[in-house]
């Protein structure tokens, strides 16, 4: 096997929607967050790109818990209303996960805790320069509809 084909190798994750509570085994939250009508992403400090807030769900924590947990630790937001979107499998050439996405709809946002995260930005559109460009449109997309 040549190994390093993998270590260069840079897998673009992808993702397919389906409906919430699709999945009995999700690893992931997603939190889409919007604030005054404007997308809330955060930038990790070791990247120059933006993302929305979420990570690993954690061992007896719900998904909505997970949820809330990771919009304050990526964000500072602790006023928020939370609704569960749609779930979603997300995969690149190495492996799967399934996932679920919640819209924040941010009535403050507090201070950034000290994290991982560098900072926190409002945006009228989503910008180009998105840690995973193929996936977070597309759950952008669902959680608008939520909007209406």
């Amino acid at each position: 096997m040549n190994e390093s084909k993998y270590a260069s190798a840079k897998p673009q994750l992808r993702c397919k929607i389906y409906p919430a509570n699709t999945f009995d085994d999700c690893k992931f939250v997603v939190v889409c967050s919007f604030y005054n009508g404007q997308y809330l992403l955060s930038r990790h400090n070791k990247r120059d790109t933006f993302e929305t807030q979420g990570g690993h769900i954690e061992s007896g924590e719900s998904a909505l818990d997970a949820a809330r947990r990771e919009l304050y630790e990526e964000s500072g937001v602790t006023d928020a209303a939370l609704f569960h979107v749609c779930d979603y499998h997300g995969y690149d050439d190495f492996g799967f996960a399934h996932g679920s996405v919640f819209l924040a709809v941010v009535n403050s946002i507090g201070e950034l805790p000290e994290s991982e995260m560098a900072e926190v930005k409002l945006f009228d559109r989503l910008p180009e320069n998105l840690t995973y460009p193929n996936v977070t449109p597309h759950l952008f997309r669902e959680a608008k509809k939520c909007l209406k």
